[in-house]
């Protein structure tokens, strides 16, 4: 498969102004109206498709991520006659193109009254951070637009159907030739009677008001794969806008923001959180329950365990993405409660545990500092 950036010659670190040099280079020498060799015009197709494609941020993301696959090879991927679609056309040819008038008149025909590919949609949805652990299927509600059924997508009335445009013949754009001293311009614009469609619609269908689509309020059930973060981006195929004169409907892309949770916090594939226990089950040891994703775990503390001290939990992390047998781990942090007044009782008991250990409960110290000892020691 065709590699855009050897296509357009840049490097994959190009910014867009190197793209749309390059871009500009190569257009002006493999245009059909200028470049009659064979081949050329194939040429300049894979041009317009690589420079469609890695002009976009979103969908220059999508291919470095999945190459050609990613966005959509084929499917609504303009041909060469796409250029004023960029609105860059006029801008790169209008000077270099003198003289040339007419030629891509049928090109521009074909591509005004055929098939138009629909808009790509977005939605924001947030999850909780469980959901985002583990997956699972999502109802969404999306607004969109429909191909009109009282119509089929003409936007003419039942029983009619839309002329060509007498102005601008079906090609949706006129040319003014202009002479100066430095030679004849050709302007290209859009065609001011038909709005750029190369047809008009005299009697309108009145459901859709010419338009052929109509904005639908639709429900999805969407999958949610196990370990999806901030930022993660589903593509849902198919659920955009639809598209006009028979075009295949655009994408949804449902871009996920995670919840946060006051018990977990996220590492990548671990989850943290943390565990108070008491200064005795710290020196003695003890076994607790502890929240985990998956639920109520046990754990056993150590005797003697250290203030801070990580105990891993192995696979209650987070499903690896894509690899969801592949789990991270839970690291709980230990944190030491010690109490800053104690009952007489208890003075007495650590005072003499004090005496059997040899240590001093020095005035400035106290008992906090005698377990801060035993911990230290």
């Amino acid at each position: 498969m065709a590699d855009y950036y050897e296509i357009l010659g840049v490097s994959r670190s190009a910014d867009k102004e190197e793209i749309k040099r390059a871009f500009r280079r190569l257009a002006r020498k493999y245009h059909p109206d200028v470049n009659k060799d064979p081949g050329a015009e194939e040429k300049f197709k894979e041009i317009n498709r690589a420079y469609e494609v890695l002009s976009e941020p979103e969908k220059r993301a999508m291919y470095d991520r999945f190459g050609e696959a990613g966005v959509g090879s084929g499917a609504g991927g303009p041909g060469f006659q796409d250029f004023g679609d960029f609105g860059g056309f006029a801008d790169i040819f209008e000077s270099f193109f003198s003289g040339f008038s007419g030629g891509a008149t049928g090109q521009q025909t074909r591509r005004r009254t055929g098939p138009v590919r629909g808009e790509d949609l977005r939605l924001d949805l947030r999850l909780d951070f469980r959901e985002a652990v583990f997956g699972g299927d999502k109802e969404i509600r999306i607004n969109h637009l429909e191909t009109c059924e009282t119509c089929n997508g003409s936007g003419a009335k039942p029983g009619t159907q839309p002329r060509m445009c007498s102005t601008c013949n079906g090609a949706g754009q006129v040319r003014r030739a202009t002479r100066t001293p430095f030679g004849s311009f050709t302007q290209v614009s859009v065609c001011p009677t038909c709005n750029g469609n190369g047809q008009v619609i005299e009697d309108k269908c009145e459901v859709c008001g010419g338009n052929g689509q109509k904005q639908e309020a639709k429900k999805l059930k969407i999958s949610i794969p196990p370990g999806v973060d901030n930022g993660t981006r589903l593509r849902v195929s198919g659920e955009g806008d639809s598209g006009q004169r028979g075009g295949p409907p655009g994408d949804l892309y449902v871009y996920l923001f995670v919840n946060e949770d006051p018990h977990f916090q996220r590492d990548g594939i671990n989850i943290l959180s943390e565990v108070k226990v008491s200064y005795l089950q710290a020196i003695l040891g003890d076994k607790i329950e502890v929240d985990t994703v998956d639920g109520k775990t046990e754990v056993t503390i150590a005797p003697g365990t250290q203030p801070n001290t990580v105990v891993t939990l192995e696979k209650h992390g987070v499903p690896r993405l894509g690899n969801p047998d592949s789990r991270g781990d839970h690291l709980l942090t230990v944190k030491v409660d010690i109490p800053t007044r104690v009952t007489h009782e208890e003075r007495e008991l650590l005072e003499k545990l004090a005496k059997i250990r040899g240590d001093r409960l020095s005035k400035g110290g106290g008992i906090e500092g005698f377990l801060g000892g035993l911990f230290r020691g």
